[in-house]
């Protein structure tokens, strides 16, 4: 290894640890908000064209997924724009280790989707409580690098999630029990990252 190949290799290491000790600015309040938006419009959308999701699971599946897909669309170009405007050097690290943190729940989440449509077709209506417990895991996983009171947001989704489990049937494929939970809860994240993380304090 050349001195140059060195020196570049402590630069990367230097930068992995200043982005995992900096908290992360490229989630944007208003675009989460907007994201609330959508999961009221889909259960709208379910209570008008899906009625009796146990019976049309395909067409649930659909709704949701594709409302999931484009949220994480548009959450996903404005972190990328955000962070090179708010951490500019360490935009590539502090994007890469956001999606570090929530690609594990994100994954596990499309794999127990596909396992209980495939093999277990008649507990399919479990799927809501367990995204919202798999996408509490990954807010929790995220609060390292985001602000404090974001594990409250955490502890709400894993709190519905319980509860649509608890639910215990079909009922749990009820538009509420995503309308509810996501769209207060995309809610409460963007109020925390607007009151804790508000644009005055942003890095130059």
């Amino acid at each position: 290894m050349t001195d140059l190949d060195k020196a570049l290799g402590d630069i990367s290491s230097i930068r992995r640890e200043m982005a995992r000790s900096t908290q992360f600015r490229g989630y944007g309040p208003a675009t989460l908000a907007a994201t609330s938006v959508l999961a009221l419009l889909a259960a709208w959308a379910q209570a008008v064209w899906v009625r009796d999701p146990a019976k049309h699971v395909a067409g649930y599946l659909e709704l949701w997924v594709s409302t999931a897909v484009l949220s994480a669309g548009l959450t996903g170009v404005q972190m990328y724009t955000r962070t090179r405007r708010m951490h500019s050097g360490l935009s590539d690290e502090m994007i890469r280790m956001a999606v570090e943190q929530f690609l594990p729940a994100a994954g596990a989440g499309l794999l127990i989707s596909l396992v209980l449509v495939g093999y277990a077709p008649g507990v399919v209506w479990m799927l809501p409580g367990l995204w919202q417990v798999v996408f509490s895991l990954g807010i929790f996983s995220s609060c390292r690098f985001l602000p404090r009171p974001m594990i409250v947001a955490g502890a709400w989704y894993l709190a519905t999630g319980l509860v649509c489990l608890a639910v215990g049937d079909g009922r749990a494929l009820a538009p509420w029990t995503m309308a509810v939970p996501f769209g207060a809860g995309q809610l409460l994240v963007a109020g925390i990252l607007l009151v804790a993380a508000p644009e005055g304090g942003d890095e130059e």
